[in-house]
């Protein structure tokens, strides 16, 4: 197999299990069933714009050419910084991306990644986001009007919790269990001044607390690394060794391991050896 690498699609059994595919263009490759077994992934040297397609030497925001990053309203400084969403202002890059992607209920969230953290994110992304960030727990803790708002929340929230996962501890093995209902409580109890200012500003039913179970996610690991080494295709056009798991967007190699989030675009040849 052969193509332009995305980031893996997965998805969740019934009992809660991460089922991972490798994506190398339209090409779909079911990768549990390659662990504890030797592979590689050789990059060509050709990279394409997850975008426009066109050839670039350098990838920018996750597989994007320089013109696509200036010009997208999925690279704008406020995808990763909801809370300066300018929308409203009228400057949005794509009114209509802005209308289907921002302006739709989102979700404040607890998860247990390498340990507490709070995060967002769309309606449609449970539980994908929590997958791909590693989550082995995670619960919804507000659900809200617009991505605009969540940063916002998020942003009070993350005073008084990590708002980013240590990814080094992530992939060093699940960390113990969280009663996540009991800290939604404690920050609930915290922020509730800046809830309250908040709903003043933007409506009453913009902020709705949730009363959401806390969900278990379960990733396919053999054995965790001891040491966390980093392949990287722009300095060694090979990765390969015993694949011993997957968690999160990260391959768990004998060898070291690679965030294949961050060479989207990558035309990348699978081998299983």
């Amino acid at each position: 197999m052969q193509g332009n690498l995305r980031k893996m699609a997965v998805n969740l059994t019934a009992d809660n299990q991460a089922q991972y595919q490798l994506r190398l263009g339209e090409q779909l490759l079911p990768l549990n069933d390659y662990i504890g077994k030797p592979m590689a992934l050789i990059y060509t040297g050709t990279i394409n714009c997850v975008a426009c397609g066109r050839k670039t030497n350098k990838s920018y925001s996750q597989g994007h050419c320089f013109p696509c990053m200036k010009k997208l309203a999925s690279c704008d400084m406020c995808i990763m910084k909801p809370e300066t969403c300018h929308y409203h202002q009228g400057t949005c890059r794509e009114p209509q991306w802005g209308e289907a992607n921002c302006m739709v209920p989102h979700y404040v969230y607890l998860a247990n990644t390498s340990g507490l953290k709070v995060g967002i994110t769309r309606h449609s992304q449970i539980p994908t986001r929590w997958l791909d960030q590693g989550a082995t727990e995670a619960m919804p803790l507000l659900r809200v009007a617009t991505r605009q708002i969540s940063g916002l929340v998020e942003v009070a929230i993350a005073k008084y919790v990590a708002d980013k996962t240590n990814w080094r501890a992530m992939l060093k093995g699940d960390g113990a269990s969280i009663d996540l209902a009991a800290e939604g409580e404690r920050l609930l109890a915290l922020v509730a001044e800046e809830l309250a200012e908040l709903r003043q500003r933007f409506g009453d039913d913009a902020i709705e607390v949730l009363d959401a179970a806390k969900r278990a996610l379960l990733f396919p690991v053999e054995q965790w690394p001891t040491k966390i080494a980093s392949h990287n295709f722009d300095k060694n056009p090979e990765v390969s060794g015993v694949l011993q798991g997957i968690k999160g967007q990260y391959l768990l190699f004998d060898t070291g391991v690679i965030n294949l989030r961050k060479f989207s675009g990558y035309e990348v040849r699978f081998e299983a050896r």
